[in-house]
């Protein structure tokens, strides 16, 4: 959401047109809700959902991984009984110890495999979705400067900027034009037919390991102890 917000600063800033010379001329003022259009655009519906399939496929792969993962805890849990069980000879208790290593160090391996591929994939669709939010801003500030240009608009103000503080950057206008329909109505001219309003002001992103939820997982694997009978560990 922060990003979305210094986004959209950015690229109301670039809003303002017209000349310090029109000062002796009544000033005419428009307003735009950059936060509107951006939503509502049905590009950015589009790319929501774009993001969606992908960080649904990334989910899918982790899940398959994770299967695998407890799959190994499963066997390492029957090998680790074979270890305890007083009815089986030393030799095999050393087999089953031994199994039980190899089969702890693969799933270390493959847990530390699922969390870079997490991490990596997470971070590629991070960047994209973040280029193509740019790209939609910079459509919407282009269309914005266009119409404030061929309605001879000296300044347009965008009415959903945020200060630091949480206070709208613009609190009063006197005899300013809304032209937030009429440029959101030339935004989706050209939407299919069953395009739908994006819910959220941009696509979400599964979270990572380097992001501010840990990638789901199992827990640490455990090795078992070593047999307790007088057979030494497997080597």
């Amino acid at each position: 959401m922060y990003m979305i917000r210094r986004f959209i600063a950015v690229a109301s800033a670039a809003l303002f047109v017209g000349s310090a010379a029109a000062q002796d001329a009544k000033l005419k003022i428009a307003t735009v809700d950059m936060q509107q259009l951006f939503k509502e655009y049905y590009k950015t519906n589009e790319a929501q959902q774009q993001i969606n399939v992908e960080r649904a496929r990334i989910q899918k792969d982790n899940n398959e991984k994770l299967t695998a993962i407890r799959q190994i805890e499963t066997d390492m849990g029957a090998l680790k009984t074979q270890t305890e069980d007083p009815s089986l000879s030393d030799q095999k208790k050393a087999q089953a110890y031994k199994d039980h290593q190899a089969k702890y160090q693969e799933g270390i391996q493959l847990d530390k495999e699922r969390r870079e591929y997490l991490s990596r994939k997470n971070q590629a669709l991070n960047e994209k979705m973040v280029q193509r939010m740019r790209g939609i801003l910079e459509e919407i500030r282009k269309l914005v400067e266009e119409r404030a240009k061929s309605e001879n608009f000296d300044y347009v103000f965008d009415k959903s900027g945020m200060s630091t503080s949480q206070v709208p950057f613009l609190l009063y206008t006197k005899d300013a034009t809304d032209i937030t329909a009429a440029l959101l109505k030339d935004l989706n001219k050209d939407a299919p037919a069953d395009a739908v309003p994006a819910q959220t002001p941009a696509p979400e992103i599964p979270p990572s390991d380097g992001d501010t939820a840990p990638a789901p997982g199992p827990a640490p694997i455990k090795p078992a102890p070593a047999p307790k009978s007088g057979t030494p560990k497997a080597k």
